[in-house]
């Protein structure tokens, strides 16, 4: 079988193209085109069908786990293949294991370090008990996050581009040290004792509740990461379809009415507004995909992420 590989723009990308056997897997070209090109390991590589020029359909990506025979008809012994350079790859766990880790180790630095001193707060620093469970919920939360992503979460992609990694380490840790600065700031006025705990209870319920959904969305996919888009069920995803992230919004809110900052707040609204588009994104794609057509189950009619406003 010979496997030409050319570039969206149709140039070839090996040269001459590639010869391999009929039994052979979108595997075995990845490691073909990689074995040729030396700089496009397979995590870099994104195979599609060609499309017609003008064509506005999505084109067909090769799956690597199928036979490369399933995407040539009948009598041929020819396929070409429209190849896109992703660019450098890190997996999943390392990028989300960095973007954790920022605020874990930085939010701490705020509380145990006089770092004030050296902005012009001179004097002794108060730290009010909201502060210290602040500080605690802050760092289980930030643990939490991460011993999901090597225990729990099962990715449907192995890797992400490494400018991703930049990017996510960029609103995490910024974030991060923008409310750690003022929850632990000398200036900082706590809320009453009995706003303290409501907003600590609701952010540790909702941090639970998170956990469990984490559970629930794990258990929809292999263990290899495959297994399809499949109808959420059980607990808070019977009436919600990314129950996922409104547990993560409010358990936010459980934290902000805690702690009370401007800093805070401005977090969360930029957390829900993205959480939020990818929300109706999921929303639409479930919907799209069960449609109730040809046996294929029809959606519920859920909220999409906050009852009772969307």
């Amino acid at each position: 079988m010979k496997v030409t590989v050319v570039s969206r723009s149709g140039r070839e990308v090996v040269k001459g193209g590639l010869e391999l056997s009929d039994s052979a897997t979108v595997t075995d070209l990845q490691e073909a085109i990689h074995k040729r090109t030396k700089k496009f390991y397979p995590a870099r590589q994104r195979l599609t069908l060609p499309v017609q020029p003008g064509s506005k359909e999505r084109p067909v990506v090769l799956n690597y786990k199928k036979s490369l025979k399933d995407y040539i008809s009948e009598n041929s012994d020819n396929l070409t293949v429209v190849f896109k350079d992703l660019g450098p790859q890190v997996s999943y766990k390392t990028l989300f294991f960095f973007e954790y880790l920022g605020p874990l180790v930085l939010y701490p630095i705020f509380y145990y370090f006089n770092v004030y001193q050296y902005l012009g707060f001179k004097g002794d620093r108060v730290i009010r008990p909201v502060q210290t469970y602040a500080l605690y919920y802050w760092c289980f939360h930030y643990f939490k996050r991460i011993m999901e992503t090597f225990f729990v979460h099962r990715f449907s992609h192995a890797t992400s581009p490494l400018l991703n990694v930049f990017r996510n380490c960029a609103y995490y840790w910024s974030f991060g040290s923008y409310i750690a600065y003022y929850v632990n700031h000398p200036l900082y006025t706590p809320v009453s004792d009995l706003q303290m705990k409501i907003g600590f209870a609701v952010g540790i319920i909702f941090q639970i509740s998170n956990f469990y959904c984490h559970i629930l969305l794990r258990n929809l996919r292999r263990p290899d990461g495959n297994g399809g888009y499949q109808i959420p069920r059980g607990f808070l995803f019977n009436f919600v379809t990314c129950a996922n992230y409104t547990t993560e919004i409010y358990q936010w809110l459980g934290f902000n009415i805690a702690t009370q900052t401007v800093a805070g707040y401005v977090f969360l609204v930029v957390a829900a507004s993205i959480m939020t588009n990818w929300a109706l994104a999921k929303h639409r794609r479930l919907k799209k995909i069960f449609d109730g057509k040809d046996g294929r189950p029809k959606y519920p009619r859920r909220w999409v992420i906050l009852p009772p406003f969307l």
